[in-house]
C-alpha cells in the first residue's frame, strides 16, 4: 500500500490525481478506483494498476 495526498478531485467528472508521499509522483484516480469518498487534501492509501495511459491509483481508502 502506498500513501499519498489527494491533490485534485472533480466529483462531477469522477476523476482526479493523488500525489505519492514517497516519490512525489502523481497518479490518476478514477471514481471506479475509490473505496471511500475523497476530497482534495485527504490522506489516502492506494495501490497502483496499469491503465490505458500509465499507472492509475486504485483501492483508494482514507487514512
Amino acid at each position: 500500500m502506498k500513501k499519498g495526498i489527494v491533490k485534485f478531485f472533480n466529483e462531477t467528472k469522477g476523476f482526479g490525481f493523488i500525489k505519492d508521499k514517497e516519490s512525489d509522483n502523481e497518479y490518476f484516480v478514477h471514481v471506479s478506483g475509490l473505496v471511500d469518498q475523497i476530497n482534495e487534501n485527504d490522506e489516502v492509501t492506494f495501490e497502483l494498476k496499469e491503465g490505458k495511459k500509465g499507472l492509475n491509483a486504485v483501492e483508494v481508502k482514507l487514512i
